[in-house]
Order: C-alpha cells, then sequence, then structure tokens
C-alpha cells in the first residue's frame, strides 16, 4: 500500500485506532510499576479518580472504533465526496478527542454530548455516499 494514497479519511481511522493507546498511556504515565505489567487488569481494576476515568475512556474508545472503521470503508466503498467524507472523519476524530479530554476530567454532561455528537458524525459518515 502506498501511504500517498490514503484519503484524509483513512488516516482519520489511524489516528482513532491509536487514541485508545493514547488513553492507556494517560492513565498508566507516573503510576503503572514494573511489577504492574504481570497481571495490568487487575491493577486497572483498582484505579480511581482521572486514572479509571482515562481507563474508561481507553475502553470506549475500542468500542466505537469498529462503527467508525465500517462507516468509512463503506462511504468509501459507495463514492462518497472525499472533501466531505474527509470533513466528517475529522469531525469525528475531534469530537472523539473531546469526548476523552471531558471523560478524564471528570466533565459527565459535556462527556455524553461530545459521544453523542460523535456518534452522529458517525452515522452520517456511513450515509454520506452517493
Amino acid at each position: 500500500m502506498n501511504v500517498s494514497h490514503l484519503t484524509v479519511a483513512y488516516w482519520c481511522v489511524l489516528v482513532a485506532a491509536l487514541l485508545p493507546y493514547a488513553t492507556a498511556y494517560i492513565a498508566k504515565a507516573g503510576a503503572f510499576g514494573r511489577g504492574d505489567n504481570e497481571a495490568p487488569r487487575d491493577w486497572a481494576g483498582q484505579l480511581s479518580g482521572w486514572r479509571a476515568r482515562a481507563m474508561a475512556a481507553h475502553s470506549n474508545g475500542f468500542e466505537s472504533l469498529p462503527f467508525f472503521i465500517g462507516a468509512v470503508v463503506i462511504a468509501h466503498q459507495y463514492g462518497a465526496a472525499q472533501g466531505r467524507l474527509d470533513a466528517l472523519a475529522v469531525a469525528y476524530v475531534l469530537l472523539r478527542l473531546m469526548f476523552v479530554s471531558f471523560y478524564i476530567r471528570g466533565r459527565g454532561t459535556l462527556r455524553s454530548a461530545a459521544f453523542a455528537l460523535a456518534l452522529f458524525v458517525n452515522i452520517a459518515i456511513l450515509f454520506v455516499g452517493r
């Protein structure tokens, strides 16, 4: 595959796929010790506060990813206008970044709003094809 042929929407898929790893890193930074790697899920289950919320955002990132990937691929297959698809994909990623930020900071209402908007944008991606 030639990366120069990847659309902005496909690059957004990569960013969205890496985002859950970033949230796990945020949760672990400065608190994950050498011995914790023997049972990382046990370690994660003992978290509280913003670290626990970062791990919850990590899980949600993986839960929402298949729909986004599928919507982008389907939109490409149906010949969606590339500019519109790219704009929606960027909007999705930005909303997911906002979701993560609100989640970690404990802003539940804003988090839910960002989640809902990202879901609606993802649905729009699915139907943007001609």
